[in-house]
């Protein structure tokens, strides 16, 4: 894959993208979208110039579709918008009742994903990630508590035969067991590779205790794993992950090192949230850190979501787009240095893209 030019129109879409990723459209009508959940925002799911597209729904942004073309403040701005249309899977139900939507979502245009436990130990107010609201679904009757092997794999197999999805993520609430609830993710993965033997699986999970549990999901069918840290500023996750940041960098370090020996370079992946307070210089480096050990961080902006406890953070808005374009651009950079494309990874977030734009800076 290779990186875009850096004419004018290249550089102008990208900052369209980063605007639209920070302010959201204005009525926006999209058949798929998600309401809460573990993040990273409340979005409707879109064709942005024909590229997936994860966009916060906000009824003050300037920007409004017409015609499916993007306008900001009336203007035209040379991108086409197209809904992602709602699924047929959608539509069914298990033998017992429950519908297929309440177990898994269709994310972007072809990724079927699955909170395969939606509590998470570390929900408790004093403990919980500021920016999470994976409970919140639950409570609204969205979905259910814990998804069965059996119940997944008759979903993704109905999803690929009736959609055509052509990757899957599996992520999960954090268990109190040493595995951090790594064990379950697994059972799933292989329930729905008995079907399915060549969809492609990204699994996400904290920092196994044991580290063989890796192997275990590898083993299992997963070919990408999302470890996700959010922040590499010790003083920044303390603030905005109280319980997650007991578990240490030095631990999340061994963690992707084993993966990157499990799955391969580049098929290791972690969030990095832009405007948690951290320092954007500091961010890339720590972005830096991670490509080197062949890990791909996946560079987002925080945008508050109904659920979350932002408020407990003074109201932190997103951050500046200058911040956000500046900070994606010289990621992407260092990944195209490095030979590392989000397109490359068998299945996940980077390989999807629609939450960031990396992809559109050629990683």
């Amino acid at each position: 894959m290779n990186a875009p030019s850096c004419g004018g129109a290249t550089a102008t879409r990208t900052s369209t993208r980063v605007d639209v990723a920070i302010q959201g459209i204005r009525l926006l009508d999209a058949p798929v979208s998600r309401r809460s959940g573990a993040g990273p925002s409340d979005d409707g799911h879109v064709l942005l110039g024909g590229i997936g597209t994860a966009i916060p729904i906000n009824p003050d942004s300037p920007f409004t579709i017409n015609r499916g073309r993007l306008l900001l403040d009336g203007a035209d701005t040379g991108l086409g918008v197209e809904p992602v249309r709602r699924p047929r899977f959608y539509d069914l139900h298990t033998a017992d009742g429950v519908s297929y939507e309440k177990i898994a979502r269709l994310h972007s245009a072809n990724v079927l994903a699955t909170t395969v436990v939606q509590t998470c130990a570390r929900y408790a107010e004093a403990e919980r990630c500021r920016f999470c609201a994976i409970e919140k679904s639950l409570e609204a009757g969205s979905t259910i508590a814990v998804k069965t092997p059996a119940q997944i794999a008759e979903v993704a197999k109905a999803a690929y035969e009736l959609d055509g999805i052509t990757q899957m993520v599996m992520t999960t609430g954090t268990s109190n067991g040493r595995d951090r609830g790594a064990t379950h993710l697994a059972r799933c993965v292989r329930a729905v590779r008995a079907v399915l033997p060549d969809l492609a699986i990204q699994v996400q999970c904290e920092p196994p205790a044991d580290l063989q549990t890796i192997t275990d999901l590898y083993e299992a069918g997963a070919r990408s794993i999302g470890i996700h840290v959010e922040s590499m500023d010790d003083a920044v996750r303390r603030r905005w992950m109280p319980g997650k940041s007991s578990v240490s960098l030095d631990e999340y370090r061994a963690a992707w090192r084993e993966a990157v020996r499990v799955f391969g370079h580049n098929q290791v992946s972690t969030y990095l949230l832009v405007g948690l307070g951290e320092d954007p210089d500091e961010l890339v480096d720590a972005a830096q850190e991670l490509i080197d050990l062949g890990v791909y961080p996946f560079v987002v902006p925080f945008r508050p979501l109904a659920g979350t406890l932002a408020t407990d953070v003074d109201d932190i808005p997103p951050p500046p787009a200058a911040v956000l374009q500046d900070v994606s651009r010289r990621v992407a950079q260092a990944l195209v240095l490095a030979g590392m494309h989000g397109a490359d990874q068998a299945a996940g977030c980077a390989a999807c893209g629609a939450c960031s734009v990396l992809q559109s800076e050629g990683a």
